[in-house]
């Protein structure tokens, strides 16, 4: 496998969470990330080093590999390691050049089993730079294709390994994660080496080209479509929406075509495609056509300033296997199929005085930290769990109905019967007929329903009660991360 060759890190990866707010007048965005201080993947705390011979663990036939990394620039591109007879014998990614090429030469590589093999033979190293850490990722993908390094071998032909997958055959092609890749009906791109940084690839992508990763099976010559709600992505624009037919087929593969010229190394023609149409367009008076060309062309040029790949995904390890999760959940709770989007729900106390709310989305059993949301409590004297949720819930929900976005399938309230019955109230309230909402109690980890006095009885160990667990310990945390920046705001006047 080929993690068996990566460095190993210098502490245990952490998240970076993305944050948005509810209403600019009401909520708050965090001035600092949320995870904690620490390295990442690319080994963000090598980033600047002046390598230093003393502080490596270089033999005298890899010493001037090792000088020569310290030239490498601290922008994103691949490395190719290569033996003493200049054979290229691993092919890496990175965000910063320096540092990650740097860490296989410090003694802890050479050292670590993992990487002990590789680091023996390594006589050379050159780099290819990147405009972005999405180029990056795709660059790596077709040089390991293309030269199939030794120390990368594993990777040509395991299909546990991530793909990106463009179906072909479908009115409205979408495009989809999977390890295990068809062989007809589609376009394929990978073998990739880290799925959390495909995930990452494809959510950046997915704002700028728009594409569908549903798997609805649209016509577009039923009109029985146009009738369809779409999904919450066609309401944040990360979506054209042709499960509602807000696009034609000629224009939706439009967009696919663009997409699959960037997976496929042409981003340089592509923009000159895009300029030209988007001048034709506007000549042709078609200006909402040109203006959306202009904020994809926009979004193309400042790729590599759109954060980490990691940002918005789920890390690799899962806590819950996604599908088994969603299918349990249907099973358990009566559903007619496995629900898409669950959203959590959490209350935190400041001192007893200042009470947060926070909103987590989950889609496809994955965390989804565009859709995260943050509330003040207004409406609430002292401590209150009951009313704090009821003013949450009626804060959420009239929100997307004055939107006119899509109800979640799933909505988890942290907390037991009471916590359920406040939400239930809040959507009375507003008249809004309920998604299928339920409450998860701490200690027993009790899920209630509403109209039933007893619990539901799932096992401790069911995928469906674990992935229940993860979002609404995801919620938790979210919501003390927040209690904590107003905490330490109002403590130093931050």
């Amino acid at each position: 496998m080929l993690r068996q060759h990566t460095p190993p890190p210098v502490a245990v990866a952490v998240y970076t969470w993305a944050m948005t707010s509810d209403d600019a007048t009401d909520d708050f965005e965090d001035d600092e990330p949320a995870g904690d201080p620490g390295a990442d993947a690319e080994m963000e705390t090598l980033e600047g080093l002046p390598f230093d011979t003393d502080a490596l663990d270089v033999e005298p036939n890899r010493l001037a590999a090792a000088t020569k990394v310290r030239s490498f620039p601290t922008t994103p591109g691949v490395y190719l390691m290569k033996d003493g007879a200049g054979r290229v014998i691993y092919v890496g990614k990175a965000k910063n050049l320096r540092a990650r090429a740097g860490s296989y030469f410090l003694r802890a590589a050479a050292e670590d089993r993992r990487t002990a093999e590789l680091v023996r033979e390594i006589r050379d190293i050159d780099y290819l730079e990147a405009e972005s850490e999405v180029d990056a990722l795709l660059m790596e993908s077709r040089l390991i294709k293309d030269v199939q390094p030794r120390f990368n071998s594993d990777l040509k032909d395991d299909k546990t390994f991530p793909y990106l997958q463009i179906t072909t055959h479908e009115d409205y092609p979408r495009v989809e994660f999977t390890r295990t890749p068809r062989h007809k009906g589609v376009k394929l791109y990978g073998p990739f080496t880290s799925a959390g940084s495909l995930r990452g690839a494809i959510v950046v992508l997915q704002r700028i080209f728009k594409f569908r990763t549903c798997t609805l099976d649209i016509d577009a010559s039923d009109p029985q479509w146009r009738w369809f709600r779409p999904c919450l992505l066609a309401s944040i624009g990360q979506c054209t929406a042709p499960c509602n037919l807000r696009i034609t087929k000629t224009e939706y593969r439009g967009d696919i075509n663009r997409l699959r010229t960037f997976l496929e190394g042409g981003k340089r023609k592509l923009l000159e495609e895009m300029r030209a149409e988007m001048l034709a367009s506007s000549g042709r008076l078609e200006f909402e056509r040109a203006a959306r060309l202009r904020d994809e062309i926009k979004l193309l040029e400042t790729l590599d300033q759109r954060g980490d790949l990691e940002e918005h995904v789920q890390p690799e390890v899962f806590l819950v296997d996604p599908k088994k999760g969603l299918a349990g959940l249907a099973k358990v709770l009566g559903l007619a199929a496995p629900p898409r989007v669950i959203e959590g729900v959490d209350i935190a106390h400041l001192h007893g005085s200042e009470t947060v709310a926070s909103l987590v989305q989950f889609i496809d059993g994955l965390p989804f930290k565009a859709g995260y949301k943050r509330y003040r409590i207004k409406g609430v004297s002292g401590i209150d769990d009951f009313k704090s949720i009821h003013e949450v819930v009626s804060r959420r929900f009239s929100r997307l109905v004055r939107e006119g976005a899509s109800l979640p399938d799933v909505f988890l309230v942290d907390g037991g019967k009471g916590q359920l019955s406040a939400a239930m109230a809040a959507l009375e309230s507003l008249g809004i007929e309920a998604p299928c909402v339920i409450s998860l109690a701490k200690r027993e980890e009790e899920v209630f329903v509403p109209g039933k006095s007893e619990p539901l009885k799932i096992s401790r160990d069911a995928y469906s009660l674990r992935l229940l667990e993860y979002v609404r310990d995801e919620a938790h945390r979210f919501a003390q991360h927040y209690h904590h920046f107003l905490r330490r705001r109002r403590t130093l006047g931050e």
